[in-house]
């Protein structure tokens, strides 16, 4: 009987101390958690404080370029173009310009590659044909159509950027140097298409639209010829 009792205190010990400990750890566990709430609601402003400074320091560094157009407009020249475009390259190349600083170019050198996207429009100029350059024969008509050539070769801008720049220890840089290589980039872009036949190219195209315009203001049988 004795022994009883004493399990059944042992076990009431147990039960309390028990209990005891899942309070303490349960109080701890709220005690953690508010702590940690007011440590976030404390911190709050200065997280925000400290957003906000690193925003400003990257606007610093990072300025938003201003575009400040002069607004007086000169207009130099206006005249009338009959041009037939009839055909668009888009051109890509890769440009290598440096100063040629040769053995000093670790110190003086200063060397970009320039990715250019260019594109280049041909056609024939119609402002160019006369009356003689049109007739007659047979029911046949004659056209005499000037010669394509290369309306607009110029550098997509949007697509076009510096790849890669590496200056010398003592220079900052060439700022002409970008220049060059986007006015050599023009030239490489116009080369690019004439070596792959874009006059020819313009010049079927005109003569294939020009028969359908023909055709269709009653003339059936046109013959293109030269001088």
């Amino acid at each position: 009987m004795k022994e009883a009792k004493g399990w059944i205190l042992i076990i009431g010990i147990l039960a309390i101390a028990g209990w005891a400990g899942f309070s303490v750890v349960n109080t701890v566990r709220d005690m953690t958690e508010a702590m940690r709430d007011t440590t976030e609601n404390a911190l709050g402003p200065v997280n925000e404080m400290t957003g906000g400074l690193a925003t400003q320091v990257n606007q610093f560094l990072n300025p938003t370029p201003t575009v400040l157009p002069d607004p007086v407009t000169i207009i130099h020249e206006m005249r009338a173009i009959a041009r037939l475009e009839t055909i668009q390259y888009s051109v890509e190349k890769v440009v290598t310009a440096d100063r040629g600083q040769g053995q000093l170019e670790f110190f003086f050198g200063d060397e970009l590659i320039f990715v250019a996207h260019g594109v280049v429009i041909a056609g024939v100029d119609l402002g160019e044909m006369g009356e003689d350059d049109l007739w007659l024969d047979s029911g046949i008509l004659y056209v005499n159509l000037p010669p394509a050539e290369i309306f607009i070769a110029t550098l997509d801008n949007d697509k076009s950027y510096v790849y890669d720049r590496d200056t010398g220890l003592f220079t900052k840089g060439d700022i002409h140097l970008e220049t060059a290589a986007r006015q050599a980039a023009e030239d490489e872009i116009e080369k690019a298409a004439l070596e792959d036949g874009i006059l020819d190219f313009a010049q079927t195209n005109a003569e294939v639209y020009l028969i359908r315009l023909l055709n269709t203001l009653g003339f059936p049988d046109v013959v293109f010829v030269t001088e």
